[in-house]
């Protein structure tokens, strides 16, 4: 398997920050998803975050169905 990129260790570490900081676990992000019209298994979302293998689309969506409205880059 092909090592992440910094780039895409960061993603997949923002996207895992926002879930926590929030407290929402994959089954409910998926539920989120579905509400704005996005549709996703709970076992692709794990799949797609833990490989930090995702569009920059998909990340501004998972965003928006959590909830955040300001992202810190550190």
């Amino acid at each position: 398997m092909p090592e992440l990129t910094e780039w895409e260790t960061q993603a997949k570490g923002l996207l895992r920050a926002e879930m926590a900081r929030r407290s929402v676990t994959y089954a409910q992000l998926v539920e989120r998803l579905a509400a704005i019209g996005v549709q996703e298994d709970e076992r692709n979302l794990r799949n797609k975050v833990a490989r930090g293998k995702f569009t920059a689309a998909f990340f501004l969506q998972c965003l928006s169905a959590l909830g955040t409205q300001r992202l810190e880059l550190t």
